[in-house]
């Protein structure tokens, strides 16, 4: 897959969109659509292999409009999704724009609380400086 001068959807569900950036990282963009685990799953697995695929490390992430993790999506995502994204897809650096819900922001509190895997979160409310940031990392 050829970089494009703009982003381009590299997945989408109801749960969200996963796009390329060109500046060399991932985009997650939640919506605020009830999802089912399933396409959480869907959209984290693709995020995962677009890493792999593009030999990338970055994600920037907005969930300001995305509902809460449920338990079951917490579970999986500390327990499988986030070790094998680090370890297997080369996940080292997450902006992440904050929800306005409050439970969406515990949530993800919850999530990126990681302990003893190699990759490094920051928090913001302006996409700008998340990407300034994420740019900076290796």
């Amino acid at each position: 897959m050829a970089l494009a001068s703009s982003p381009t959807v590299f997945f989408e569900n109801i749960a969200g969109q996963v796009l390329v950036q060109p500046a060399g990282y991932l985009y997650s963009c939640w919506s605020a659509n009830p999802r089912t685990f399933a396409e959480t799953k869907a959209l984290l697995l693709h995020l995962s292999q677009g890493l792999k695929h593009f030999g990338w490390s970055r994600v920037l992430s907005n969930q300001l409009a995305m509902p809460p993790f449920s338990a079951e999506e917490q579970a999986w995502i500390t327990q499988e999704w986030l070790p094998l994204a680090v370890h297997e897809a080369g996940y080292r650096a997450g902006a992440i724009l904050l929800a306005t819900n409050l439970y969406a922001r515990l949530a993800t509190a919850f999530v990126t609380n990681v302990q003893g895997l190699p990759i490094r979160y920051r928090s913001f409310d302006n996409e700008a400086e998340a990407e300034a940031w994420l740019l900076l990392q290796q």
